[in-house]
């Protein structure tokens, strides 16, 4: 069964974005969002996102990619041949009234049916991972995706009184429209979208005041 009833599907094809201005656009989504949304993207450039708790003095050695503290939870994540995507959910949709661990397992479910369909078979990991690794990648925790003992696909999210935002990294070679694959899992009908202007520009601020500062990277 679909999650959402409607969706707004965002390609966004801009490679040449920071790490700070892809995580503004994500949380300018969630501000103004009035039904679901997936917004999809890519990195032309080597990058790391780390979770809103982590600590900045363990990533000293990585000091040569673009560093960005996301504003979701989780662990390191390496970018540049994932397929990275965020998903709002706004207070008004049904889906926010459901838990977050159900919210994660079920979109992690419309991922694996989407997988399934270029012939991938995906499992849903069923136990918290034990390890104290710091790497999102190498701890695989509940209702994570994994493909032959691998993790191929894990997420973080936030919670907010505007809605819900999962943000996720897909570590696995796609075929050409995955994006769409994974939309038709997420909603029976959705529509493809361009990121207006105004979230550009509302996002730009963002990325100033935030993302791209030392204090917001090095808070802790």
């Amino acid at each position: 069964m679909s999650i959402f009833n409607a969706l707004n599907v965002y390609l966004d094809a801009d490679s040449s974005r920071s790490a700070a201005m892809n995580m503004a656009i994500d949380e300018a989504l969630l501000e103004t969002a009035g039904i679901p949304s997936i917004r999809f993207y890519r990195w032309n450039h080597p990058a790391l996102s780390f979770g809103y708790f982590g600590r900045f003095a363990d990533l000293r050695e990585h000091s040569h990619r673009d560093l960005v503290r996301r504003w979701t939870g989780g662990g390191i994540v390496f970018h540049g041949e994932d397929l990275t995507y965020s998903i709002v959910v706004p207070v008004n949709d049904p889906a926010f009234k459901e838990s977050p661990a159900s919210i994660y397992e079920r979109i992690h479910r419309a991922l694996s049916g989407a997988l399934t369909k270029i012939g991938l078979n995906p499992t849903l990991a069923v136990a918290h991972a034990t390890g104290a690794d710091d790497y999102c990648f190498a701890n695989p925790v509940q209702a994570d995706l994994m493909l032959n003992g691998r993790k191929i696909a894990g997420a973080a999210q936030r919670r907010t009184r505007r809605g819900l935002l999962q943000q996720g990294s897909i570590q696995v070679d796609l075929s050409e429209y995955f994006e769409r694959k994974f939309a038709d899992e997420l909603a029976g009908n959705y529509r493809p979208c361009e990121i207006d202007k105004s979230i550009v520009s509302r996002a730009n601020n963002i990325a100033a005041q935030k993302y791209a500062t030392v204090a917001w990277l090095q808070k802790r």
